[in-house]
């Protein structure tokens, strides 16, 4: 399950939450992530993907970024269980819950998406 870009729906309601999420699961997207990045369209974020559940692997940095960002950790099901605004320069955030995925997008996300919601991103955008 390795396609590039995934639609982010809420599985409740099937509304789409993210037209376009770049799937990230390799070493090299992880470690680059948003960094250095000047803009992020509104429509799209980068979806980062773990092998375990776990808040350590799951904690972010906001070094080397030049915008806010709103943050979004599920757990191995999908269900949010936690969202955070994350500011540039700070050195770390990490969710108050085990995560196994984490959503970095726009802020406006945060509005988009509570706790205890569940997120499917299984359908690939061609």
């Amino acid at each position: 399950m390795s396609k590039r870009w995934r639609i982010l729906r809420n599985a409740t309601t099937g509304d789409v939450v993210l037209p376009r999420v770049k799937w990230c699961q390799s070493f090299w997207c992880h470690f680059r992530g948003l960094q250095w990045v000047r803009h992020l369209p509104e429509n799209e974020g980068l979806l980062f993907i773990t092998d375990r559940e776990g808040r350590g692997h799951t904690a972010i940095h906001m070094f080397f970024m030049f915008f806010s960002i709103g943050v979004v950790w599920m757990d191995a099901s999908g269900k949010v269980v936690d969202k955070c605004l994350a500011k540039p320069w700070r050195p770390m955030y990490a969710p108050n819950s085990p995560a196994q995925y984490y959503l970095e997008a726009n802020t406006d996300i945060l509005e988009q998406v509570e706790l205890g919601d569940v997120l499917r991103f299984d359908e690939v955008v061609g």
